[in-house]
Parts: structure tokens; sequence; C-alpha cells
């Protein structure tokens, strides 16, 4: 298309999970009940970790950063979604879009950078128990933290910044969102540097973490396996059973939506997939951790024997 063709855009339309008004009632309450339940949980499993002095560890304080980067991509992404599904008025302006998409892409690269840092945590607690203290510190797991923002905000800025000097040739976005890929389909002409940018440091973020979590359960896999004992086995798949749990739902739909082919989508599937990665899939975090981790079932038990007393 030529630019003959191009207009100022200067708000997109999130036409949504559905365009159907009959669907925008349950599209409402399944937002509603996710982002509620979202923010409980989390909150909950963040206040365990802050309050309870057993889970003062550095895997409970990198659970702790992962549920608050949890609450933080339903919040920017849900509280939007539920107004346009109840008013209709899915218009969002150009620069509170470009400002969700950089946000949006810096809270959930966050969240593969700290599932690996998690996943070294618990490479360093199967394979090398004895020196786990020395080697993982809080210290330690700060400097991790800080380098994995110091790498996902430059990249949220960049990509931000390159959808925001696209031509754009209309403004309607079929998301519930300002989704990166449903943006580069409104260009008027194909975004070749665009395109290489996501072909290349895109790749490198984003595949870095998922290439680092492989081969930390490589080592785990290969030193459990040369123990050859089913209580050792026993003991790494308690250790580490609901990290790789959480690991396993999030890169399943991570690998759907970004090399699923479009011919087989069912209209709005892809709309529905990043629903699950966005908002279900951290809604169900913290109820993977506290019913797989005895630790943190104690801790709630111990919450709750609290509460139960300050009420009597």
């Amino acid at each position: 298309m030529d630019d003959a063709n191009w207009t100022s855009v200067s708000e997109f339309v999130l036409l949504g999970l559905s365009e159907l008004e009959a669907l925008q009632p349950l599209i409402f309450t399944g937002f509603l009940v996710t982002y509620l339940l979202n923010l409980v949980g989390n909150s909950m499993l963040v206040g365990l970790v802050w309050t309870d002095p057993q889970l003062h560890s550095p895997m409970y304080f990198l659970l702790s950063q992962l549920s608050m980067v949890d609450m933080g991509m339903v919040s920017i992404i849900l509280p939007q979604a539920l107004v346009h599904a109840l008013t209709q008025h899915r218009a969002i302006p150009f620069v509170s879009c470009m400002a969700q998409l950089f946000i949006y892409m810096v809270v959930v690269n966050m969240e593969g950078y700290l599932l690996a840092v998690m996943a070294y945590d618990r490479y360093v607690a199967v394979c090398d128990p004895l020196c786990y203290s020395a080697v993982v510190t809080r210290s330690l797991c700060l400097k991790m933290v800080a380098a994995s923002l110091a790498v996902v905000i430059p990249h949220g800025l960049l990509h931000t910044i390159m959808a925001a000097q696209l031509r754009y040739c209309g403004n309607r976005l079929q998301h519930f969102l300002c989704h990166m890929q449903s943006l580069m389909s409104l260009s008027c002409t194909r975004p070749v540097t665009k395109e290489l940018v996501v072909s290349t440091e895109g790749v490198l973020v984003v595949g870095a973490p998922f290439a680092f979590i492989l081969a930390s359960y490589t080592r785990i896999g290969v030193a459990v396996a040369r123990l050859r004992s089913a209580q050792a086995l026993r003991k790494a798949l308690s250790t580490c059973g609901s990290h790789l749990t959480v690991v396993t739902l999030t890169y399943i739909t991570v690998v759907w939506l970004y090399y699923h082919t479009d011919s087989s989508n069912m209209p709005g599937q892809k709309q529905q997939v990043t629903f699950l990665y966005t908002s279900v899939v951290p809604t169900l975090n913290p109820l993977i951790y506290s019913l797989r981790n005895k630790d943190v079932a104690a801790a709630l038990r111990r919450a709750k024997r609290k509460v139960l007393t300050w009420g009597t």
C-alpha cells in the first residue's frame, strides 16, 4: 500500500476476544474472576514470603518476584479489557497503546527471565545441595533480577519505539490488548526493519531464558540419572516439581502463539491463547506452588492459625 493511503492514527480500537455483543457478559465475567483470583492468590503468596521467617530464603524471594510480575501482567491488561467488555467503548489513545505495549513486553519477558533464574536456583539445590546456601544468596538473586531488568527494559523500549514509528492504514486491532503482531499487521508497508529486529534481537532475548531453563533441567536430569535411586528421583521431583509445572504451562502457550501457523487458526483463537498465557497461567502459579510446596502450605496454615487466634 502506498503512502497516499496512510493516515495519522490517534487511537486504536481493540476488538477484544469477540465482537459478538451477546458474549460480552460472559467475557466480562471471565476477565473479572481471573483478575480477582490472580490478585488474591499472588498477593497472598507475596505476603507469606515477606512475613513468614521460614520463607526468608532466596528461592522464596524469587517466587515473590514472580508473583509481583504476574500481578503486574494482569493489571496492565484486564482492567482495560473489563471496561471495554462492559461499555463497548473499545478505543484506546495511541500514546496509551504504546505505553501498554512497552509495559506488557517488559513484564512478559521478565516472567521468562525470572523462571530462568529460578531454574538456576533449582539446579544448584539438586546438583550441589551442600554448597547451596553459599552459592545462591539473596545478594546473587538481587543481582540476577537487576540484570534481567537491564535486558528486558531496553528490549521493550526498542520494540515500542519501532511500533510507534510504523505507518498505520487502519486502527482496528484484532486483540484485547496492544499486541506487537497485531500492530504490525496494520502497517501500510511491510516493516522489514521491524521484522528483522524481531527475528534477531527479539528471538535472542525471548529465547535465551528458555535455552537456559532447558540446559538447567538437562543437567538436573543427568545428575539424577547418575544416582540411579528412586529416592533421589522423588527428592528431585519434590524440589523442582512446582517450577517445572509452571515452566511447562508457560512455554506450551508461548510455543503455540509464536510457532502455530495462522492458516489453521479458528477466529479469535490467538486472542484466547494470549488470554491463557497472560492471565490464566499467572493466576494458576500461586495455586501450583501452594499445593506442591510443603513450605508454602505450612506457612499458609501458620497464617491461618494467626488469623483465627486474632479473631478470638
